[in-house]
Order: C-alpha cells, then structure tokens, then sequence
C-alpha cells in the first residue's frame, strides 16, 4: 500500500469525528434551550412580566448670551430647587397631603395661580357640596365633560374667596406636582433657601417623592437691561406643545418662551442628563436608577453693547424726566413712553434697542425695550426722505425741480401749509433742510395726476399714488417685517386706499400708516447704506460651551449680514437726500441744527412731529439719523409718542449719539 492511499484513509475517519462533535454539541445545545423553555419558562415570564424600563431626562444648564464685547449678559446661578418625582401609582389625594406638609416648610409664589386652578381645587375639596348644587335632570342631559363644567360654573366668587393664605399656597404646590409626570422630577420651586433646604432635609422620610436637587436658574449681571428682549423661560405652552413634542422634547421641559430664549431655543437648550429606571408593574422602583450626565447649551455672542444700552436707556429716562417737570409738567402728561434704536448700516447689527414707560401709578420708569419692535405710530416728517426719493425715481421731480413754499390755496377755499411756510422757491434739499411740507404735498400732487397751478386732474389717479408711495416705502422697510431674527414682530398699521387728494398728501409727510420704531431705524439705514436694505439682527456668534473660566468656547457660526433689497436708484438721488439730511443738523433753516450743528461726529438726519390730536397739540416727536454724514457707522431712530412741549427727540438723539462716540472713543469697558 502506498504513502498516498494510506492519507485518503484518514480522511473519512477525521471527518466522522468532527460531525460527531458537532452532533453532540447540538444535542446539548436542543436540550438546554428545551429545559429553559419547558420546566423555567413560566418562572422567567414572571420575572420579565414584573419590571419596566424608564427613562427620566432632566434638564441642562442652557447656554450663555453675552454682549458684542464678550461680556456675560445672561448666565445661569447655581441653585437648588426641590422636586417631586411621583410613581405611576401615586392618587391626586397622595399630592394633596404631600403638598399639605410641604407647604409648611417653604413658601410659594402663588402669582401663577389661576381661577380656573382655584376652582378646581375647590371641586377637588368639596366635590360632594358641588355636585348638590346640580339637579338630576340637569345631570342626565350631559356628558362628563359638560356636567364638569357645569360645576365650574356653579363655584361663586365666594367659594374662591373663602380660601386662606395657606390654602391657596397649598394649590400652587399641587399644582405643580399634577402638571408632572411619573418618574419625571417637577419643580416645585427653583431657588430654595438654606433654611428651606434643612428644614425639608430633615423631613424627606414624611414627603415621599420630594428631592433636593441641584439646578440653575437665569442671571443677569446687568440687572433689567435688555432683559424683556432677552425673554423668558418656563414650561411649554399648551398651544405649543404638539411642536416641541415632535421635536424630542417632554412635556415637563423648560423652554424659552419669549424673545431671544425662543428664538434660538434649539441652540440654547443643552443635551439633557438622564435617569433610567426599571421599575416592577405597580410602577415602584427596582434596584439604583443608572444616570448619564449631559451638558450645557452653545453660548450666544449678541451684536448688542450693554454699555451702550444701559447709557441710552439713561439718556432716554432723564430726557422724559426733564419734559414732565417744571412748566412742561402739565402739557406732558400724556407722555408716558420713548423709544430708541441703533445699529450699525452697513451690516444690520443692532447696537441698542431701548424703551422707557412711565407708570401713571406708581411714578416709576420702567424698561420696555420690546416697543421698538412692537409698537408703531405715525412719524411724521421723518419719512419725508423716502418721499423725495419716490419721487425722483418716479420722474414727478428732478433734482433740480423747485416749488415756491406758500400756503396752498385749493378751488374748495381749504388751505394748507407748512410749520414753516414762506420759504420761498426751494428745491428738494431745502425742502428736506426745513421740512416743508409744501413740497412733499407738490410732490404728492404730481404722482396722482393733479395739476396745482390750474386746480384740477390732468389723470385723476390718487389711488395709484398711494400705491407708489407705499411700495416705494416698503423697499426701505416702512409698513413690512424688517426681518429682525426674533419670533414676532410688528409692521405697522396700512391705514388703507382713499381717492381724496388730501389723504395722499398726508402719507407724503408721514400721517397716514403708522410704523415702528426698527422700521424707522432700518428705513434711515437703508438711506446711510445707499439703497442697501440689511437685515438687521442681534445674533453675533455661536461659540461651544467654553471649559475654561473667562475663555470663549470654539466657534460654531457666525452671522453673515443679509441684503433683503438694493433700491434701484441713481446715486445722484440718494446724495440728495444724503444733502438734505446733513443740512437738517447744520443748515441756517435745519430743523435739528440747534442740538447737532457742533458735533464732532458729522451727523446727519431728518426730524419729525405727527399731530395725533390737533385740538390738543398733541403730538408724536421722531427723529432719524447717521454719523457721520459721509461714512455712516451708526444709524438711529427716535420716537416720543404724544408730546405737546419741547424737542425731547432732539435731547435723546444727540444724547444716545454722544454715548455711542464716547464710548468708541474712550474703550468699552469690562463688566
């Protein structure tokens, strides 16, 4: 036999040997998985049957906003809040003694307390007396959901009356212990004191479900400047529920609300930690929960300066402190508020945006910086650039075209004049330099087809110029959204169409629409930029969540500026107007020129006065502007609503002017 028949031999028996193995190993395999099935299956279903997986996410930190130097406007404080973190099993009953002994040991804002919560917790205590005061055939005509309503409408303002302090203290518990969910920690309140945190801390074994866990609440090292505008966070609203929902948040989650908080909420908020539990079916419990820790949210670098802001809103509350004393007392009574925005032209970034209202009450000056973006009034005089301009670009004047400044004399016998007639034959610069009216109204004339000089139509077309007027406006952001990057914001009032002469001559001279105080700033940007609309906004930069005290974190995004329009228009025609809005602060006949004609910045601008009730004298002050004339760096916007007494909107723009200068010259400083 040879070597190589004697090998093909082993083969076979090698092979009979590995699926022996193999068929033995199976057999084991079978008989295991039989066994586990057959004789423990039932203990294991068991075992499976009794024990849920859940997971509890908190909140993180959110991020930082600072200011255009990088100084911390909004940070968040290290406190501690006490929660409640009820079982699936946990009654209404078990809250409200819960609540009950809670309410002992701390105290409670009650402000957020409802009616609607104060009834229902009074159906909650004397559910029996309620129902008694609905009769059976009441009862049987309707559903659940009507019979409970109809025993909120049988509780008297009596029954709400009778409920104590403590009582109600006790509601606002509870009702934040039912607005949370199973095995999700509810703040019952955010910030406990220390002698709050010992004296729960001694009682915890009596309140099942209360914690005292770390957490943090906002800051703000600048007090209440800029802070409405900064806006608010707390839990989801109701209406916007189903949204932050389906973008992966939970029900129990702060969130910001209002202003710069909701609008860059997906940059602010952090990634949450999280507690998973498991827990046996009746919902309690099983073994230590396993916690993954997040982090905090990207920090926000805003284009706004706090130095800045905080000087105008000065400028602002003495310049109302000085127009409601002394002999002005009386004839401004009815100013109660004032307005100012800055930004910068030629990339859109807003420098400041305050607000000051009086409260007739209490005699105090409150900031009320959402006003600029807000509230809208007629401006008067102050768009009389853009009326010049639409009318250059329309062809109904040249910038040569010249009218004689005398009261207008109509076939009706009606008279109409400028504040300051008998100027003679100006051309539109002067007209700009003086404010006349006359020549808006000349050029109001010519865009609806009327002929002046023989008093009558030649094309009876008024309709179309309100149309051409109102279009032209919106290019430099008059009457439509400026785009600003905040959740909402309003863009005036459209008065509407008229066929009267009269009315169009009006919205030449700015009595007709109403505008805001951004869209001012943005219609004067728009002019300082040469027909470039930016967007204006308040972002800077997103930076990642620094991990070194007093360094920035890496860059995520910078703000690109945004061109919204460029208004198609011969440079000659801006430098027009440029003129005229430079004669206004230093020109014989300019309107500004006793506050401004000495300032070093070179300012430019165009004042105006709305009558809001001629009988009175009642009147809205404004005034836009840029400096300097010739390189514009900082546009502004002025409004004083309902003046009958002074140049207050001459005070404050100078003022917020010179601060802006001071500032850039002297260095901002360090917070």
């Amino acid at each position: 036999m040879t070597k190589e028949t004697k090998k093909k031999n082993h083969v076979p028996i090698r092979l009979n040997a590995l699926f022996l193995a193999v068929f033995f190993l199976f057999s084991i395999l079978i008989f295991r998985l039989g066994y586990v099935q057959i004789v423990q299956g039932e203990e294991y279903q068991r075992s499976a049957d009794k024990k849920e997986n859940v997971t509890a996410r908190l909140d993180a930190p959110r991020g930082k906003m600072m200011d255009t130097e990088n100084r911390v406007a909004v940070d968040n404080k290290p406190v501690y809040s006490i929660t409640y973190t009820r079982t699936q099993k946990t009654s209404a009953e078990d809250r409200e003694a819960i609540a009950e002994k809670l309410a002992g040991y701390i105290k409670k804002d009650t402000k957020n307390v409802t009616e609607r919560d104060k009834k229902d917790y009074f159906i909650f205590l004397h559910q029996k007396e309620v129902e008694s005061r609905i009769s059976p055939a009441e009862k049987k005509q309707l559903n659940d959901d009507q019979y409970y309503k109809l025993m909120l409408d049988r509780i008297t303002k009596k029954d709400l009356d009778s409920f104590t302090p403590h009582q109600i203290e006790v509601l606002a518990i509870k009702r934040e212990m039912d607005s949370g969910y199973a095995l999700t920690p509810q703040r019952i309140k955010i910030g406990a004191s220390q002698k709050e945190i010992a004296t729960i801390s001694e009682h915890l074994s009596d309140l099942p479900g209360i914690d005292i866990k770390p957490d943090a609440k906002r800051d703000y090292p600048y007090g209440d400047t800029f802070k409405a505008l900064f806006g608010q966070v707390k839990q989801i609203p109701s209406s916007k529920m189903d949204f932050y929902l389906s973008r992966g948040n939970e029900r129990n989650d702060l969130v910001g609300t209002s202003f710069l908080e909701e609008q860059y909420e997906s940059l602010l908020r952090g990634k949450k930690s999280s507690v998973r539990y498991v827990t046996d079916k009746a919902g309690n419990p099983v073994g230590e929960p396993v916690e993954v820790e997040g982090s905090r949210g990207k920090d926000l670098t805003l284009t706004v300066n706090m130095e800045l802001q905080q000087k105008v809103e000065d400028v602002i509350e003495k310049a109302m402190k000085k127009a409601k004393s002394g002999g002005s007392a009386y004839a401004n009574r009815d100013l109660t508020e004032a307005y100012v925005v800055m930004m910068n032209p030629e990339n859109g970034e807003i420098l400041s945006m305050a607000g000051k209202k009086y409260d007739t009450k209490t005699g105090q000056y409150k900031n009320a910086p959402f006003g600029t973006v807000y509230n809208s009034f007629e401006m008067g005089s102050a768009v009389k650039g853009a009326t010049v301009l639409t009318g250059l670009q329309k062809g109904a004047i040249t910038p040569a075209t010249h009218f004689y400044d005398a009261p207008l004399v109509f076939g009706d016998g009606r008279k109409m004049k400028s504040a300051h007639s008998g100027l003679g034959s100006i051309g539109p610069v002067e007209a700009l330099e003086a404010s006349s009216n006359v020549y808006m109204w000349h050029v109001a004339m010519k865009l609806a087809g009327y002929d002046y000089s023989h008093k009558r139509f030649i094309d009876h077309h008024v309709d179309e110029a309100f149309r051409v007027l109102r279009d032209s406006y919106s290019q430099f952001g008059l009457g439509v959204p400026t785009g600003i990057d905040l959740p909402s914001e309003a863009t005036g009032y459209n008065t509407g169409m008229s066929d009267q002469l009269a009315q169009a001559m009006f919205f030449a001279i700015g009595q007709f629409d109403t505008y805001t105080p951004l869209q001012m700033a943005q219609y004067v940007s728009t002019i300082a930029n040469n027909g470039y609309r930016m967007q204006p906004h308040l972002l800077k930069e997103v930076r990642e969540p620094s991990t070194q005290p007093g360094k920035l974190g890496k860059l995520d995004y910078k703000f690109e500026p945004h061109v919204m329009n460029k208004i198609e228009m011969k440079q000659e025609y801006l430098d027009v107007v440029h003129q005229g809005f430079r004669q206004v602060m230093v020109g014989s006949h300019g309107t500004a020129a006793a506050y401004f004609k000495n300032k070093s910045y070179q300012p430019a601008g165009k004042t105006g006065t709305a009558q809001v009730d001629v009988k009175s004298g009642l009147n809205n002050k404004t005034l836009v502007g840029y400096a300097p004339y010739d390189n514009p760096e900082v546009s502004f916007a002025v409004v004083v609503p309902k003046v009958r007494e002074g140049s207050i909107n001459l005070e404050i723009g100078s003022g917020a002017l010179d601060a802006y200068f001071k500032l850039k010259k002297d260095g901002n400083k360090t917070k």
